[in-house]
């Protein structure tokens, strides 16, 4: 296994300030980017900012923000975490995110996904009932833009293009992976065209997802491909103890999960499934810097994985606890976690 790339991902959450109010849209964006920075400081692999469209999350256009942060980091790398390229043109995506890595000088990554929120689909004229065929056609048409050749091609879900050719190039490709949810058809569908796996767990134990990974790699020899990279993408939360980041991420999970929940059904958030969630067997990646790094290496261990992202940014948790994690995600969880897996 190669040296473990450990990365962060947000989804813009609206936060509370320290003045007990909502933040504005504006400043969580403005606030985004300074987490960037912090993050290319302190040695990160990847800065992930998520899409969404409805009023929990501030970012619609993630690519915007990661251009700015592209102006004030170096090194790190900077993608989405993820593009929801059903309700999106797949030429402008590749146009967007070819422009970012020539502001970067090479450092943009796409993630693509369905979106496990539907909000965009009526908002850009969609309908839900193409939510597959969507997503078929449309990576398939970004693989072929990939490629940076005039295009042709012919689908359902939009204009055919006849040798497209489509601008600007850049000047080494741009690193594309698909965010997955669990299914054994997406996996597959992943390996088909090409793109690296990101495994999105967010509830229960990791080490369920090994049959897909295992499968991702069958995939992969069968359809003729060279091994691509595998990552995890999990929520969580460093501070100091144990004790100190459970108590601050619990109350802004609680109302960022029973906000969405009460659209979508679920029961009330409790202590319990929290306890549960921070537990080895769960997706949370909560704790001390120590604890932390232990869950986050063994789950690499258990899937093979090439890179873990930590959804850092959860609910209304303020924007300088979030600080304080990334400071301590990369200078003292990476450190840990890079010598547990040497050491195995």
């Amino acid at each position: 296994m190669n040296e473990i790339q450990l990365g962060l991902d947000t989804f813009g959450d609206v936060t509370i300030g320290d003045d007990g109010e909502r933040v504005s849209d504006a400043q969580t964006i403005r606030d985004i980017v300074d987490q960037a920075v912090l993050a290319d400081e302190v040695g990160l692999s990847f800065f992930g900012v998520g899409e969404h469209h409805r009023h929990e999350f501030a970012v619609s256009s993630p690519e915007i923000v990661l251009a700015a942060a592209a102006a004030r980091t170096e090194q790190i790398h900077l993608g989405t975490a993820v593009t929801v390229l059903s309700s999106d043109d797949p030429v402008r995506v590749y146009e967007r995110f070819a422009t970012l890595d020539a502001l970067s000088r090479g450092r943009a990554e796409v993630i693509l996904g369905r979106g496990s929120f539907t909000e965009s689909f009526p908002l850009f004229g969609y309908d839900l009932r193409d939510y597959e065929v969507l997503f078929e056609e449309k990576l398939d048409l970004f693989s072929q833009l990939l490629t940076e050749k005039p295009v042709t091609w012919e689908g359902t879900t939009r204009a055919s293009l006849t040798n497209a050719d489509v601008f600007p190039k850049t000047e080494h490709g741009i690193r594309a992976w698909v965010g997955v949810g669990g299914s054994p058809e997406s996996v597959i569908r992943t390996a088909r065209y090409g793109y690296g796996l990101m495994l999105a767990i967010i509830g229960g134990a990791a080490a369920r997802f090994r049959p897909y990974v295992d499968l991702y790699h069958r995939s992969l020899d069968s359809f003729g491909r060279d091994r691509l990279p595998v990552g995890i993408h999990s929520p969580g939360h460093v501070a100091d103890t144990d004790e100190q980041a459970w108590e601050e991420l619990y109350p802004a999970m609680e109302a960022n999960r029973n906000a969405i929940g009460a659209e979508r059904g679920w029961p009330p958030y409790s202590r319990l499934q929290f306890q549960q969630d921070i537990g080895p067997d769960g997706a949370i990646y909560a704790g001390s810097p120590e604890t932390v790094a232990r869950k986050i290496a063994a789950t690499v261990k258990t899937l093979g994985a090439d890179r873990f992202d930590l959804k850092y940014a959860n609910g209304t948790l303020s924007h300088a606890k979030m600080l304080r994690s990334i400071e301590l995600y990369g200078t003292r969880v990476a450190p840990i976690v890079r010598d547990l897996l040497a050491s195995a």
